[in-house]
């Protein structure tokens, strides 16, 4: 596909580009309606596979709340069902709220062995809804302080967790891989935080972090490649443990396997793989 039109959509997930404009120059780029139509079920989200797969017969899924800051978190919690004490995880969603996709990865974590919680981040609107545009929006009205306070407490819940080990870990993706680098920066309890295609905290805060760090690229991620090297620095002057591998020739969203555009299976197969090997590592 037309990188351009990757862009496009990068820009109109990201930023505060209206569906119609967005899809005015869709039509521009590709053509013309007829091609701009076949070429946006590729771009979207299609969650119907997600959303249908039946859970694995190993494991407990339930949806949760918890105290957050002046709010009740909603979140998806999934568990092995053997018994025993295990390492946790908070799994943070992109910014469409907590989505099939979310959940499903959520379970992937928790086949691996671990207690698995995804938070929704839209909990202080009533949740996340269908309407991707809508949820979308409400990201840009959220309260930073307040949101990394209901994240920074769901470890706080984790813990109280008779299945918890007491050791945690962060696994996000776009808007919650840079939620997983300040998680980093906030939790000194943390030993393990896993960021996809996420910004990146100020180089000023890097000192604080006290996890592992293990960071995942798309090479064709043009703007949130641009905070990689001052992170990196800054990571190698405090001696912090990371690992930040770049993809070549993959996009932002390449793990989301509901993106057919942006999708790279090679690329999301190995960064699992090494994300899962952390957490072997450090909580389990």
């Amino acid at each position: 596909m037309d990188q351009n039109i990757i862009r496009l959509f990068d820009e109109y997930t990201h930023k505060p580009l209206t569906r119609e404009d967005f899809f005015k120059r869709l039509v521009k780029l590709t053509g013309g309606m007829a091609a701009a139509m076949a070429v946006l079920p590729l771009l979207e989200s299609n969650y119907a596979h997600a959303a249908t797969k039946p859970l694995d017969p190993d494991l407990i899924e339930e949806d949760i709340t918890y105290p957050g800051q002046d709010i009740a978190m909603k979140g998806y919690l999934v568990r092995p069902k053997a018994a025993g004490k295990r390492g946790a995880v908070v799994v943070i969603h992109e910014n469409r709220g907590l989505t099939p996709h979310i959940k499903d990865v959520t379970r992937r974590v928790a086949k691996a062995g671990y207690l698995a919680l995804a938070p929704d981040a839209l909990s202080v609107f009533g949740g996340t809804t269908s309407n991707e545009d809508e949820s979308r929006g409400q990201f840009g009205k959220l309260d930073a302080a307040q949101n990394l306070q209901n994240f920074l407490k769901a470890f706080d819940y984790l813990k109280s967790r008779p299945e918890s080990n007491g050791k945690m870990g962060c696994v996000g993706f776009c808007w919650g891989g840079a939620l997983a680098n300040q998680l980093a920066v906030n939790n000194p309890d943390l030993k393990a935080a896993v960021a996809f295609y996420g910004r990146q905290p100020d180089a000023a805060d890097v000192p604080k972090i006290k996890a592992a760090v293990q960071l995942h690229y798309g090479g064709l991620d043009e703007g949130v490649n641009k905070g990689i090297p001052a992170y990196e620095a800054a990571l190698k002057a405090a001696n912090i443990k990371y690992e930040l591998y770049i993809y070549e020739g993959v996009n932002h969203a390449f793990h989301n396997d509901t993106s057919a555009a942006r999708y790279n299976e090679a690329a999301a197969k190995l960064a699992w793989e090494r994300t899962l090997k952390l957490f072997k590592e450090t909580i389990s």
